[in-house]
């Protein structure tokens, strides 16, 4: 018999048991098709994991052939159900206003997990935080998100080990703060308090210099670019250099230093930063860094002239 008249028969007889109404034979049917999408969908992840992708690419296209091989198999799988039901439209009908109502969370979180698809308030390798949990999202899938937190009992934004699973709905639900879609660069400030007996002046140009050499620094390319980038928002960029402000606290002159640093060098840049100040600031014998604390003001011997204080000396 030749091949193409005995794959007509296999297809006729295929065809008269699905009418038949057999569930013996559709269940076996089913269960190759799972076994075949199964040994299929490890074949071509094997194949990818071969091609030495980067880590993001790789992890996309197992993405991409997992629902892929898995749409195809549930179009198999209801074919092979439905085949031969009379009144199709009428059944798919009823049936799909069930499923609306008995998986309406499913439903809305594979709704929010399009929505992150195509509009991408987030993306894989991004920081976020949402509804008070902060981390590094690690996967993207049809009903939930995971992120690798940072920060909570630790310090600094620095991981705790956790993984966190957040249900897409949380999208529509919740304000979402991106830390890297458009630069992996936030601003961050260093407070430091010096006691009102301390030359101000001086310990201001130190710390200026101290930024100077430790602060990230864009070149006017690099510049340019940022400035293009952040024209996709309303967003006025400002001055992107370090600055150091100055103002009085109750237990001393308060400077505040505002510099740029990458997104996950948060806290190794402060160190830097506070480093260098500390062994700045130990070689001044006029400047001294300030805490909370009481003291005495004796105006008679310490005030000023015009204050009560003492008569100014004469040279």
């Amino acid at each position: 018999m030749p091949p193409m008249e005995s794959f007509e028969n296999a297809v006729d007889m295929t065809q008269e048991l699905l009418l038949s109404g057999n569930s013996m034979f559709k269940l076996l049917l089913s269960l190759i098709i799972l076994i075949l999408a199964l040994l299929i969908r490890k074949a071509i992840h094997r194949f990818i994991l071969r091609q030495k992708l980067p880590p993001q690419t790789a992890y996309y296209w197992n993405k991409a052939v997992s629902y892929g091989v898995a749409f195809l198999a549930a179009l198999l799988l209801a074919g092979i159900w439905l085949y031969g039901i009379s009144n199709m439209a009428t059944f798919l009908g009823l049936l799909s206003a069930g499923l609306a109502v008995a998986l309406r969370e499913p439903i809305v979180n594979l709704a929010g997990w399009l929505f992150i698809l195509i509009r991408q308030p987030m993306s894989l390798g991004d920081r976020i935080e949402i509804e008070n949990i902060k981390g590094d999202v690690i996967d993207l899938s049809p009903f939930f998100f995971s992120v690798l937190e940072v920060g909570n009992w630790v310090a600094a934004d620095q991981s705790t080990g956790r993984v966190i699973h957040l249900p897409n709905v949380k999208i529509f639900t919740s304000p979402i703060a991106n830390y890297t879609q458009l630069f992996p660069y936030i601003w961050d400030e260093i407070s430091v308090l010096i006691t009102f007996e301390s030359n101000w002046q001086k310990a201001k140009s130190i710390l200026e210099a101290i930024l100077d050499r430790y602060a990230v620094r864009f070149t006017g390319p690099e510049e340019t670019e940022l400035r293009k980038t952040a024209t996709q928002y309303y967003i006025k960029l400002g001055k992107l250099t370090p600055i150091v402000y100055t103002e009085v606290a109750d237990s001393g002159v308060r400077f505040t230093l505002r510099y740029l640093t990458p997104v996950r060098q948060r806290r190794n840049r402060e160190q830097i930063l506070w480093e260098a100040i500390l062994e700045a600031f130990a070689k001044e014998e006029d400047i001294d860094l300030a805490y909370r604390t009481q003291r005495v003001f004796f105006t008679p011997r310490e005030g000023k002239p015009g204050t009560g204080g003492p008569p100014k000396k004469r040279p």
